[in-house]
């Protein structure tokens, strides 16, 4: 009964149209102005930016609040996800204006900030690189959700194991009705008819800011992580092999029987936890980048350094999504190369090293492609971007 409760609770909360009570507050009937949508967006277009803050401000809480208060609850480990579903669903179908209601994304965000915070994060920057770019907050709300979904799905060892199945079907079914939400918006953005908002000083300088931070952490992590941390992880740990038994540390465990073959074997042990962060930093960074780079292109299409930047961008991330698989495999067979079985042992040995050849030098291009991309950083465009749109 408890539970009934707090979930037609949570619906009635996600329901209260704050974007047309702000309307009506102003004597606009939202829904009848600009775009039609009730939303911040929407409002901050008609009736300024701090209105819309403050909508959008509303409806973020509307979606986080019923999940906090059903988490100090606690009467069902689900119960929180189930509420955020139903906020969600109550924003975007609500009962008080005949099931016509906005498109969800605040809302949303608000649900996956208290669930998923640090993929929430994730699809804040792509969301913010995005608008910085374009300028359209359609296509920044549909990217931002793609990251979000995408990390969590990266983050989660088995997503649609029994333990994770019903957040990966609340990620799923958002982004499905935030995109499908949006669809009126893809049209009209095909068509050329959608709208922007205005260009600024902070927008164009937050564009520059976001490429070079992007840039910048993504060549500082690659090179620390290839030229530093790998390999005095490795040198360390199979250095006490090297060295004479007494005058190895008193605290090294088994140090009568540890030799350079246990070194090695724990330095990868200690390594390869390490790629899937590695990995996550490359791809969250180099969307960053690619996004943002979209921008200067349009700032300054008579600069070719900005197509070839795109061009450079583009390719290093390429070679981070199919560095991923890759030294998953690589991974698969380090393991293998012990196994008790001979045969399968050898067999992995014999692979292990031509496929860690193959890892390696796709991940010194990216450097590559980096360091490139880090020098194109000097030649980012200034002033203003583009003309300012109608909207």
């Amino acid at each position: 009964m408890l539970i009934a409760l707090a979930l037609i609770a949570s619906y009635l909360v996600g329901s209260i149209p704050f974007g047309f009570l702000v309307g009506r507050w102003h004597g606009i009937d939202i829904r009848s102005a600009g775009s039609g949508n009730i939303g911040a967006t929407n409002v901050g277009r008609l009736l300024g930016r701090r209105t819309g803050i403050l909508v959008l401000a509303l409806d973020f809480l509307k979606g986080a609040v019923p999940v906090l208060v059903c988490r100090i609850v606690n009467l069902a480990d689900w119960l929180p996800i189930a509420a955020g579903l139903v906020a969600f669903l109550g924003h975007v179908f609500p009962v008080w204006l005949k099931f016509r209601g906005g498109k969800g994304v605040a809302t949303g965000f608000g649900v996956v900030a208290v669930l998923l915070p640090l993929p929430t994060l994730a699809g804040l920057l792509v969301w913010i690189a995005t608008v910085a770019a374009t300028r359209y907050i359609s296509l920044a709300s549909i990217f931002g959700g793609l990251a979000l979904t995408g990390t969590y799905l990266v983050m989660t060892p088995e997503p649609f194991a029994a333990r994770s199945r019903i957040l990966t079907g609340f990620c799923l079914i958002a982004l499905g009705l935030v995109v499908a939400r949006h669809v009126t918006n893809l049209v009209r953005l095909w068509q050329g008819r959608e709208n922007q908002i205005e260009e600024s000083p902070a927008m164009n300088l937050l564009s520059r800011v976001l490429h070079v931070l992007a840039v910048g952490l993504w060549f500082g992590s690659s090179i620390f992580f290839t030229f530093v941390a790998a390999i005095l992880i490795f040198k360390t740990l199979e250095g006490f092999g090297e060295t004479p038994r007494y005058d190895r540390p008193h605290w090294l465990p088994f140090r009568e029987f540890y030799e350079k073959e246990t070194g090695t074997r724990l330095a990868g042990a200690t390594v390869s936890p390490m790629f899937p962060a590695y990995f996550m930093i490359q791809g969250a960074c180099g969307l960053l980048a690619l996004v943002t780079s979209l921008g200067f292109s349009r700032a300054e299409p008579h600069r070719k350094v900005h197509r070839w930047r795109f061009y450079v961008l583009l390719v290093a991330v390429l070679t981070v999504i199919i560095g991923w698989p890759l030294n998953q495999h690589v991974s698969k067979l380090r393991l293998q190369r012990f196994d008790p079985e001979p045969q399968t042992a050898q067999v992995a040995k014999e692979q292990f090293g031509r496929w860690h050849t193959y890892a390696l030098f796709l991940n010194f291009g990216t450097i590559g492609l980096v360091t490139v991309a880090m020098g194109m950083a000097a030649a980012l465009p200034q002033g203003a971007t583009g003309k300012t749109p109608v909207a």
